[in-house]
């Protein structure tokens, strides 16, 4: 996914990764990542709380606010959000 945000940034598209792990980050190096402490493969676990849900796409789209600073910006939902 890394790779892939980093093309897309080249090309001119600001991008933002959800994702949960900081190891997996370090390595794809995406321009900006979300990180979400859910289960691997379910980055918006729990199921069936659109509130999270929501919550979580706010947190990301504020990252993409700051598309003007310098790559990589790295979040953490838990810290972004208060519900």
């Amino acid at each position: 996914m890394g790779l892939a945000a980093a093309e897309l940034e080249r090309a001119g598209i600001t991008t933002v990764a959800i994702q949960f792990s900081r190891e997996a980050a370090a390595d794809a190096r995406p321009p900006r990542a979300l990180f979400a402490p859910f289960r691997y493969g379910f980055p918006a676990d729990p199921a069936n709380q659109p509130g999270r849900l929501l919550s979580m796409m706010e947190a990301a789209l504020a990252l993409l606010e700051s598309a003007e600073d310098e790559p990589p910006l790295f979040g953490d939902y838990h810290l972004l959000t208060h519900r």
